[in-house]
């Protein structure tokens, strides 16, 4: 397996593997050049893709860097170790079925850690989809040393009211929650 930086020629596999993974409608080729954007600061990319030795992409993660995300109303600041200017934001991890369990997703996010420690930031939240499978990713995302903030209901419902996702749990209208964790670097 290699681990390398997201690039535009990687966005129609990704786009293809985040949509079979969070449902249909979650990404787009737009939406994915803007979230790549946003986790590149002072040059350095903090998104980044897993491709097994047939050239395929098995893995992706989306991050974005501190200071080139906004909070939002499933942000709970107060409870934050560091201010908003140097919290980077893991917005999406995706892992083939056939790849998973074997680590794809902890060496994305460990290269994902070091670059975005590289461009300044403390530490990085996320939103984690509970009602994944198993709840792996609460799982996966805690023995990678994050903690636990706050657990928001619904988090994903104005996605399926305005952009038309439909949820693999839930379908046309969306009512899974979201565990807020912080992992401080």
């Amino acid at each position: 397996m290699l681990i390398t930086k997201l690039t535009p020629e990687h966005f129609p596999a990704v786009v293809e593997l985040a949509n079979q993974i969070h449902g249909d409608n979650y990404l787009d080729n737009a939406s994915l050049q803007s979230m790549q954007c946003q986790g590149v600061k002072n040059g350095i990319n903090a998104s980044f893709v897993a491709v097994d030795n047939t050239g395929d992409i098995i893995g992706y993660r989306l991050s974005f860097a501190a200071g080139q995300w906004h909070s939002d109303s499933w942000c709970s600041e107060a409870l934050w170790p560091v201010p908003l200017d140097r919290m980077a934001y893991f917005k999406s991890v995706g892992v083939t079925v056939a790849a998973r369990g074997q680590g794809v997703a902890s060496a994305l996010l460990r290269q994902s850690v070091q670059a975005l420690k590289q461009q300044g930031a403390l530490a990085g939240l996320a939103h984690i989809w509970r009602e994944s499978p198993g709840n792996a990713a609460q799982q996966y995302f805690s023995q990678a040393g994050a903690t636990l903030l706050k657990v928001h209901p619904d988090k994903w419902r104005h996605l399926s009211e305005s952009a038309g996702y439909y949820c693999p749990v839930c379908g046309a209208l969306c009512r899974c929650s979201a565990a807020e964790m912080v992992l401080v670097f």
